[in-house]
C-alpha cells in the first residue's frame, strides 16, 4: 500500500501530527508512507524515520516537480493540511481513499476532493488528539505492529551537532520567539528571568530562535537587558540541531511556540507561556510540564477547558514566571 500524507503548515504542526504519522506506520508496517511538508519543517524529516521519503512542498514555487511525482500514485491520502491547496495534491494523487476533516472541508474544492471526511471539531480537542482522529478514514491495518514507533527520533549527527555547541554541563534553554507578535513575552522582564534563574540556580541559559528580523531584534533587546549576555544559538543551528539542543535540555522556557511542542515530544521539563492562544489546544500534555496563562498568571494551570479566555502576553510578570521556574527546577522529579 502507498500513503500519501499532507502537512503543509508550521513546525508545531508538523510536531503535534508526528504521533499520527507513527500511528499510520504502526498499523501499516509494510507500506510505502510519503510526507509533503512546507519548507519550513524539512529540516525535521531525518526525525521522521519511518516514513518512506519526505516532499518538500515550497511556498514560493510552482512546485512542478511536486506535482508530477505525486500524479496518481496513491493507494490512500492523509490531509492534514485541509487548504485548497493539499486538497489540489490530494486530488493530483488520485488516491482512491483520501481522507480529510470535515470540519475544514467548507469550500466547494475540498467538499469534492475528501471521498473520506472525519467529523472531528478542531475546537474540541488538543490537537494531537485531533490528528489522531484522521485516522479513521484508513482502511483496516494489515498485521499492526505491537508498539508504536517513536514519534521523532534524533539521528546521532545531530545529537554530536547540539554536543560540538554546547558541551557536556547542564543548560537551560530560553526560546522567547514565536510566529506572531501577540505571543511574545517583554524582552526585559525574559533578562529579568535569565538572571534570576543563574543567580538562584547556579545554570547557565542559552537563548535560542529563528532569523526574523522581529524575532533578532526582540533577542538583542533581551541580550542588551542583561548584565552578562548569555549565549545565543538563533541563526546559528539548523532545525534538526535545535531539537537536539531542546531534546538535552535541563529545562526549557518558552512561549507558545514550535519549542514548546518539540520539548514536550522529548519529554523534557518545561514552563510554557500563553497569552492570546488557548493551551487546551497547544499545551504540552506530559508531567514535566508547567503551563502559565496570562488570564489565569498567579499560578502554573491546573484544568484546561476548550473556551478558555486568553489575555495579553504583559499580564504575565517576571515574579509569577520565576516562581514557576523555581518550581520546575527545585522538582526532583523534573530533574535530568
Amino acid at each position: 500500500m502507498k500513503i500519501l500524507v499532507l502537512q503543509l503548515k508550521r513546525i508545531g504542526d508538523l510536531v503535534l501530527t508526528a504521533p499520527a504519522l507513527a500511528e499510520v506506520r504502526r498499523r501499516f508496517p509494510a507500506a510505502e508512507i510519503t510526507l509533503v511538508l512546507a519548507d519550513g519543517s524539512a529540516g525535521l524529516l531525518p526525525a521522521l524515520g519511518h516514513l518512506a521519503e519526505g516532499r518538500v512542498f515550497r511556498r514560493k514555487s510552482w512546485n512542478l516537480d511536486l506535482w508530477k511525482t505525486l500524479l496518481g500514485s496513491f493507494d490512500v491520502c492523509l490531509d492534514f493540511t485541509g487548504t485548497d491547496r493539499s486538497a489540489l495534491l490530494s486530488a493530483v494523487s488520485r488516491a482512491k481513499r483520501r481522507v480529510g476533516f470535515g470540519a475544514l472541508a467548507d469550500s466547494s474544492l475540498r467538499l469534492k476532493v475528501y471521498t473520506h471526511r472525519i467529523p472531528a471539531p478542531v475546537r474540541e480537542f488538543h490537537t494531537v488528539d485531533h490528528a489522531l482522529f484522521l485516522l479513521e478514514g484508513l482502511p483496516e491495518p494489515e498485521a499492526p505492529l505491537a508498539v508504536c514507533p517513536e514519534a521523532l527520533r534524533l539521528p546521532e549527527s545531530a545529537v554530536a551537532a547540539a554536543a560540538a555547541c554546547l558541551g557536556t554541563a547542564p543548560y537551560l534553554v530560553v526560546h522567547p520567539g514565536t510566529a506572531r507578535p501577540e505571543k511574545y513575552w517583554v524582552a526585559e522582564r525574559w533578562a529579568e528571568v535569565i538572571t534570576e534563574i543563574r543567580h538562584r540556580h547556579g545554570i547557565r541559559c542559552v537563548l535560542t530562535g529563528g532569523t526574523d528580523p522581529f524575532e533578532k531584534a526582540h533577542l538583542a533587546r533581551i541580550q542588551g537587558a542583561l548584565k552578562e549576555p548569555c549565549l545565543d544559538l538563533s541563526g546559528r543551528i539548523d532545525l534538526l540541531t535545535f531539537a537536539a539542543v531542546l531534546s538535552g535540555a535541563r529545562a526549557c522556557l518558552s512561549c507558545d511556540t514550535a519549542a514548546v511542542h518539540l520539548a514536550a515530544a522529548f519529554e523534557r521539563p518545561q514552563l510554557a507561556l500563553f497569552g492570546v492562544t488557548n493551551p487546551f489546544h497547544w499545551r504540552p500534555r506530559h508531567d514535566r510540564a508547567l503551563v502559565l496563562s496570562a488570564a489565569q498568571p498567579e499560578a502554573p494551570l491546573r484544568e484546561f477547558l476548550p473556551r478558555m479566555k486568553g489575555a495579553p502576553m504583559s499580564g504575565l510578570s517576571t515574579e509569577s514566571v520565576l516562581r514557576a521556574t523555581d518550581a520546575l527546577l527545585a522538582d526532583p522529579g523534573f530533574s535530568g
